[in-house]
């Protein structure tokens, strides 16, 4: 066991809080089209896939630029891109209240993505500069963010949308965003010289690095577990004869998960060790779900929100405190997290084709238990 005696550098709540609530925005800001997909199909006659490639759009934004972002960001300094990527984000967020038709909503769309690209490579820049002798908790609390800004999306959006129209909902959201702009310009600051001796030549070393193909195997793996049972258990709970709403138990994991994982992570040495107990109780958590009763089935459902969002902090730690990555923090950050949607994109198609050949859910759960099993044990190995 090793314990870090040195505190983190005076300032850093702020930091932390403001890193928590850049997170929840970026949540806020995608999830909140959820709600709207009645409204939004009726008045713009859009079909389901129409409106699927609506939130599709900004993923794909997401995907592309989250790299680029993270070199800039150990080019520049976080403070600087961060300030661009949220009045980028604000901006997109307001005229996708505005925006006349279908084609002006997707353009919209995209650029809201494009400047959320930036957040994941500079929050972890802004752990790497404030809180480097305690990198877990730092990364837990602003990853815990993203439940809060989920679930509230989700739960708010509705209630506005029933004393407002759609795009006033977009420009209330728009104002939450523009806010929290404001707020990065007055209180967001460098832990540290700006200065880099980064080069996009040493991208190469980055991707010689076993250990950041190891990383992002293990996003693949969480994400894809993760967020195939979060959009699915819900039509699971149905075929079993359940309430739905039971499944908000798996982002209550998740919210836990950010904070307690980051403690245990800034006092336990061996991330291996921790990868395996929270790989082998997911992939248990998760195969119980098929035939467990319902209160072992509730535990369930928060244990493997628990878990999996556990794998993800371990791995989106380990760039900050690793001798050979910290100094490219930010890009790789930007890699992993881009190239593991394949999991959120792969993983939930293969669980809803599971479920029409075999008319049941058993087999998807087991599939995905199986996955989960197999990549965070043997990502585990090969940490060593």
């Amino acid at each position: 066991m090793e314990t870090h005696a040195a505190l983190p550098r005076p300032g850093y709540r702020t930091v932390f809080a403001l890193a928590f609530v850049i997170a929840f925005l970026v949540h806020l800001l995608l999830f909140c089209l959820s709600p709207m997909v009645g409204v939004l199909m009726d008045e713009m006659h859009l079909s389901h896939a129409q409106f699927g490639f609506v939130f599709s759009v900004a993923m794909i934004s997401l995907i592309i630029f989250r790299l680029p972002w993270g070199v800039l960001a150990d080019r520049r300094g976080y403070v600087s891109v961060m300030r661009v990527a949220l009045v980028l984000s604000a901006l997109a967020a307001g005229f996708r209240g505005v925006s006349q038709g279908y084609s002006g909503l997707l353009v919209s769309q995209f650029f809201v993505g494009l400047g959320l690209a930036a957040v994941m490579p500079c929050l972890s820049l802004m752990v790497k500069a404030w809180a480097s002798d305690r990198p877990g908790l730092g990364t837990g609390i602003y990853f815990s963010g993203f439940a809060v800004g989920n679930a509230s999306a989700l739960a708010v959006t509705p209630r506005l949308l029933e004393v407002m129209s759609w795009r006033q909902v977009f420009l209330v959201y728009a104002v939450v965003a523009a806010v929290v702009c404001i707020v990065w310009f007055l209180l967001g600051r460098s832990g540290g010289s700006v200065s880099s001796s980064f080069r996009p030549g040493d991208i190469k070393l980055v991707m010689r690095e076993r250990l950041v193909w190891v990383l992002l195997i293990l996003l693949v793996g969480s994400m894809g577990c993760y967020d195939t049972l979060a959009s699915w258990m819900p039509r699971v709970l149905q075929m079993k004869g359940l309430e739905p709403e039971f499944a908000s138990l798996l982002p209550a994991g998740f919210f836990a998960a950010g904070p307690v994982t980051g403690l245990l992570l800034d006092r336990f040495r061996s991330r291996r060790t921790l990868v395996v107990l929270l790989g082998v109780t997911a992939a248990a958590a998760i195969a119980l779900t098929i035939s467990a009763p319902l209160p072992l089935l509730l535990l369930c459902f928060f244990v493997i929100g628990f878990t999996t969002t556990g794998v993800s902090v371990v791995s989106l730690t380990m760039p900050v405190e690793e001798k050979r990555l910290s100094p490219y923090a930010g890009t790789v950050v930007g890699f992993v997290t881009s190239v593991s949607n394949v999991g959120p994109l792969a993983v939930p198609v293969l669980f809803g084709y599971l479920i029409d050949v075999t008319g049941f859910y058993a087999a998807s759960l087991a599939a995905v238990a199986a996955l989960g099993a197999v990549i965070f044990l043997g990502c585990s190995r090969l940490m060593r």
